[in-house]
């Protein structure tokens, strides 16, 4: 069992800047990739970026290359996303999910995360 837990979402103009954390707990954090996944209104759950369980390999949408930054940090059982230069376009629910079954690669497909946090609102207004 892992348990993730997100922080970090808010309302901020367009433009603006938000950094989400996610924490682990349940299993040691290094052994899993994770992602952020997030879900506007009406529409399907996007993976926005992922992370291999060293850090070493990540992965970005289209949408937010150049903007986003994923991260990870072991030894404090966390996972990061600076976002900068947001858009309205970025508003959704954000989760941190955990793909157990990886070896040091990023996972690229929503249906292969295994867990995942409760989710943090981010709100851009234009």
């Amino acid at each position: 069992q892992v348990q993730l837990v997100e922080s970090g979402g808010g309302l901020v103009q367009a433009g603006g800047s938000l950094e989400l954390s996610c924490e682990g707990s349940g299993r040691p954090f290094s052994s899993y990739s994770m992602g952020w996944i997030r879900q506007a209104p009406g529409k399907e759950r996007e993976l926005v970026s992922s992370i291999s369980l060293s850090g070493r390999r990540t992965y970005y949408a289209d949408s937010v290359k150049g903007r986003f930054t994923i991260s990870r940090d072991n030894a404090k059982n966390a996972m990061y996303l600076q976002m900068n230069s947001l858009k309205p376009e970025d508003t959704a629910v954000y989760y941190c999910a955990a793909d157990l079954k990886s070896d040091d690669y990023v996972t690229r497909f929503v249906i292969e995360y295994d867990y995942w946090g409760q989710g943090t609102q981010v709100t851009v207004s234009s």
